[in-house]
């Protein structure tokens, strides 16, 4: 009982130091593991142990991911690839369907691109479309931000649900296939609230259309291919090593375990993206290149202070104890939506709540009962969920959303806050009858 106090003191420490002395959550996730372990009795030995191994532990598997998907990510948006997916499920769609292609677009922009990012890209073309269709600015950026919002939260190898996935020792493959699967009705509630809602707000950029050259764009196929192969091939792996083993257990599947494997599924992906340029020289590869691993250090310190959290967790037995007491409560899959929806709500960041949620959670999974691989896979989901419930002023995104769409504070408040909660409790439904029909 006095080390699960100490936990409940640590994880108001954690959202206090984040989000209120806004100290960097690198150093709060460390110091954590720090306190957690010393005051939890271990030795400074073990402490020390446990934070290194917890830290290198969880970076030996996603690290090189990690830096591949920014990689990806810069490429896309220094290409205008980006811009091209747009406009290419717009030709699809038709303007008078913007916010869905706004939607689809965010979608598949933010598997490798942070969605704060994502959206600073594309709120040139939320502008014109706004001014070129008539349709309030409003409608149209909530439709692109929770599109963005979804995979984000729910799809590798976007850091925080990989993260996640490694703390709790889930196959990324399954993860992928069902972050898919629940992204759908997760995306399509931010849409309708974006359709049905936010029309009563009417917001029409002033300035001129905004002009997108395509002269130099890539080709569409080339645009796509650096989302889409990695994509393809982690789930080609994950198919290979079901049970019933499709593609039997000879060179067939040796070849899909390898090249279905994130680290190389995403290094391919990097490679496909240097094609993505029409100037192809020393300055944007190496300028871009090492952009993008700029772009990753910070998350890959924070993954790696997370894992170290967990690894302390661990070494306390806190999680065997908070596991079978709440495993009582017949909470099921929702224990780890709550945990990771009040960590989101009160500091703000999702990458945060998936990470720290996952330490949190994963020493429980037998206690709860949720030690089967499909079985992991949906409590990442289940965190996932909650990162992305609710999404207000304490948060980034919130303010890159409303002040890139013209949006003063209440109104973003009713329209882009309201929508992450919807699209939260929409997601964990979903998870919840998948695991009906699965577990």
């Amino acid at each position: 009982m006095l080390t699960l106090f100490l936990l409940l003191v640590i994880m108001v420490f954690i959202v206090l130091a984040t989000s209120k002395f806004h100290i960097h959550p690198f150093l709060v996730l460390l110091l954590s593991a720090l306190f957690m372990g010393l005051f939890a009795g271990l030795d400074s030995d073990a402490v020390i142990k446990a934070i290194a191994g917890g830290f290198g532990g969880t970076l030996k598997s996603i690290g090189i991911v990690i830096a591949c998907g920014t990689i990806i990510g810069t490429f896309l948006e220094k290409s205008g690839g980006a811009k091209k997916m747009a406009e290419t499920v717009l030709r699809v769609v038709g303007e008078k369907n913007s916010p869905l292609a706004m939607s689809i677009t965010g979608y598949i922009v933010s598997i490798p691109v942070f969605c704060d990012s994502g959206f600073v890209l594309l709120s040139a073309l939320n502008r014109a479309l706004s001014k070129r269709t008539g349709r309030s600015l409003a409608v149209i950026a909530i439709a692109l931000s929770t599109g963005l919002y979804t995979t984000h939260v729910f799809v590798p190898p976007t850091p925080g649900p990989l993260a996640a996935a490694a703390n709790i020792g889930a196959d990324i493959g399954l993860v992928l296939i069902f972050g898919l699967i629940v992204s759908i009705p997760t995306a399509a509630a931010g849409l309708f609230w974006a359709t049905w809602f936010c029309k009563r707000f009417t917001i029409i950029p002033q300035e001129e259309m905004a002009q997108f050259e395509d002269a130099e764009m890539p080709g569409i196929t080339l645009v796509f291919a650096p989302l889409l192969v990695p994509i393809i091939l982690i789930a080609l792996k994950s198919v290979a090593d079901y049970p019933t083993l499709p593609f039997g257990e000879g060179g067939l599947k040796s070849a899909f375990d390898f090249i279905g494997n994130p680290i190389i599924a995403l290094l391919l992906g990097v490679f496909i993206s240097f094609l993505l340029p029409a100037k192809k020289d020393q300055n944007v590869f190496s300028g871009w290149v090492g952009e993008g691993l700029k772009n990753a250090g910070t998350i890959i310190l924070i993954t790696g202070a997370g894992g170290a959290f967990g690894s302390v967790l661990k070494a306390t037995n806190v999680g065997t104890y908070l596991g079978d007491t709440l495993s009582h409560w017949q909470l099921g899959i929702f224990l780890p939506f709550i945990i990771s929806a009040a960590l989101k709500t009160a500091q703000g960041s999702s990458t945060v709540a998936l990470i720290t949620t996952s330490a949190l959670v994963a020493p429980m999974l037998g206690a709860m009962g949720f030690e089967a691989p499909l079985a992991k896979a949906l409590v990442v989901l289940a965190i996932g969920a909650g990162a992305m419930t609710v999404s207000h002023a304490n948060d980034s995104y919130f303010w890159v959303v409303s002040q890139f769409s013209d949006m003063d504070t209440p109104t973003a408040l009713r329209c882009h806050s309201m929508a992450t909660l919807i699209q939260g409790v929409t997601g964990i439904v979903s998870i919840a009858i998948l695991s009906l029909i699965l577990l």
